[in-house]
């Protein structure tokens, strides 16, 4: 069973390490040394330009700096490098050592830069979101990174996968890169009374340590689960309130953090 997470938009730079290695990631996909070396070139060439391809505001512009330096910076595993709420609650360093180790067979980040990385994969601290887009990635026009990944992405991710449960925590963002066959999308509602009627709404915060929880506990309680009925008592047993979306995703539904 594979569990997709989004990648955080903070990052925690590595105080040392050695640079990334393309040749190193435990997911071969082609097409990671174009987007850095796109990403790179436009952050060094066009600076100004680069923070309105990257979605950036004024404010954030080191992050231009940050990114033309990449094949230089120091790199560490993908798990600590990734921060904010949902890396904090899934808290993957804390995590038993068992625990560690399925995570880092059956989890995967997506990366609008690395397209996809596990756990333990080295990378630096960088800043192009799946939203992103860049000159020189095959057309004359700036082109979007989700629209890079999909086919590259599908041709190497599908065979891998083949006719496991995959259960979907990405961000729409994401979600739009790769399109598993079997994938169980976790949606997080929380409930609460207004003017005496329960109201059911997505909230960010909530959402994001919700998943995060939810993934350290799949991890590492070693569930593994066929298809989504068994997915559905597998979240209950754990202590999820849990409903069946018509869509076919499932709702998870909390009150407070």
């Amino acid at each position: 069973m594979r569990i997709l997470l989004p990648p955080s938009e903070g990052k925690t730079p590595p105080a040392a390490g050695p640079p990334v290695d393309l040749a190193g990631f435990g997911v071969p996909v082609p097409g990671r040394d174009t987007v850095l070396d796109a990403l790179v070139s436009l952050c060094r060439a066009e600076p100004e330009r680069a923070v309105s391809l990257l979605k950036l505001s004024k404010g954030q512009a080191a992050e231009v700096t940050r990114d033309a330096a990449l094949p230089t910076a120091p790199a560490a595993p993908a798990g600590q490098v990734y921060s904010g709420v949902l890396f904090d609650a899934f808290g993957l360093a804390a995590l038993p050592e068992p625990a560690r180790t399925v995570a880092a067979e059956s989890v995967w980040i997506f990366s609008g830069l690395w397209g996809v990385v596990r756990p333990d994969d080295l990378i630096p601290a960088y800043r192009c979101p799946g939203t992103a887009t860049l000159p020189g990635l095959g057309d004359e026009r700036p082109m979007s990174v989700t629209r890079f990944w999909r086919d590259r992405l599908a041709a190497v991710l599908d065979p891998l996968v083949a006719d496991e449960l995959v259960v979907d925590l990405r961000s729409y963002t994401y979600v739009a890169m790769w399109r598993p066959r079997r994938a169980v999308a976790i949606r997080v509602l929380h409930e609460r009374e207004v003017a005496g009627e329960r109201v059911r709404t997505v909230v960010s915060h909530f959402n994001k340590a919700t998943k995060g929880r939810l993934a350290a506990r799949l991890v590492t309680e070693g569930v593994v689960c066929r298809d989504v009925a068994e997915l559905t008592v597998a979240l209950k047993d754990l202590g999820y309130r849990v409903e069946r979306h018509p869509s076919g995703a499932l709702d998870i539904i909390v009150e407070e953090l």
